[in-house]
């Protein structure tokens, strides 16, 4: 009690908000109470905080449709960050689970496809067979499905569309967008489909020659702002003094802070003191086709060696 007594709300928050983090709720039909318990008893000898949704008798039988909904609905909700569920096959409950918008289940019955699933696919749902496989497979799945850290990268622009985003939230995303090329578009239109109002953040003319350099930028603040103003799917371009961006967050506060780049959201919130209430995204620029990574940088030197050329 002392030790809580003497924590700053900020820090007491974090605690609260580590200790959800480590929530995993769990569900079963008939055919998995008994490997439910296996599990319930791995969880809590590891660290987590197990929430039992039921049931707790093999000898009635019940509706996996009951139990797959109220765990869904936990992670759907937000009250939970992910789930576990055991059927005979589990193929019943992934059906169900999926219903649920930003549930993302996934049916594994191997160790490769439950780090996949977690790399690639963000999966907040385990679904299990115990039919499929006995207490110890499905014990080491878990392991592997809980260790594995989501990959980010090129993964995020598929897994955000799997999501329902709020159109209330305001999304920010920032940069010098000097000479416009494809990556730049990709990128605006990845931040506009994550909430309602996107916010582009520019440098100023004086900012842009710190970051870059007395040959940028090629083209004004105010040029560079009205072209940003043409495009659709953005709502308002803000021109910003500062080389870094804590001062216009703070001054905006958007639900989303975008970021176009090959860095984890978890380097960039460190790097660019994101308040933790603030939700953060990386969207990597490279071209999908041809793995070469989008820059305004490379482009203007093109143009110039092109003008040297033809002189």
């Amino acid at each position: 009690m002392h030790l809580f007594l003497s924590l700053t709300l900020g820090e007491f928050l974090c605690i609260v908000e580590s200790m959800k983090e480590k929530i995993v709720v769990l569900g079963a039909d008939h055919n998995g109470v008994a490997q439910k318990a296996v599990v319930k008893k791995f969880l809590i000898d590891q660290g987590y905080f197990p929430i039992d949704m039921g049931p707790h008798s093999e000898s009635q039988k019940v509706d996996y449709v009951d139990y797959a909904r109220a765990v869904a609905h936990a992670i759907h909700s937000g009250e939970a960050p992910r789930g576990i569920l055991i059927c005979g096959t589990g193929v019943g409950m992934s059906i169900v689970a999926n219903r649920f918008e930003n549930v993302r289940a996934s049916l594994v019955h191997s160790i490769d496809v439950a780090e996949k699933t977690r790399e690639h696919n963000d999966s907040n749902l385990l679904c299990l067979g115990s039919w499929v496989n006995p207490e110890e497979v499905n014990l080491n799945i878990i392991d592997k499905w809980l260790k594995t850290p989501y990959g980010e990268g090129r993964h995020v622009r598929r897994v955000e569309k799997t999501k329902a985003h709020d159109t209330e939230k305001i999304i920010f995303t920032n940069g010098i967008f000097d000479v416009m090329h494809k990556g730049h578009l990709e990128l605006l239109r990845f931040c506009k489909s994550l909430g309602g109002k996107l916010v582009v953040g520019i440098n100023s003319d004086r900012a842009t020659k710190t970051l870059k350099g007395p040959k940028r930028p090629v083209n004004s603040e105010l040029e560079r702002k009205n072209a940003l103003e043409h495009l659709d799917c953005v709502d308002e371009v803000v021109i910003f003094d500062e080389t870094n961006t804590k001062e216009v967050i703070a001054r905006i506060e958007p639900d989303v802070v975008v970021k176009g780049g090959e860095w984890t959201a978890e380097e960039v919130r460190k790097r660019d003191e994101i308040p933790d209430h603030i939700e953060v995204k990386v969207y990597p620029i490279v071209m999908q086709a041809s793995g070469v990574k989008y820059s305004t940088t490379d482009l203007i030197g093109r143009m110039e060696n092109d003008g040297e050329k033809g002189t």
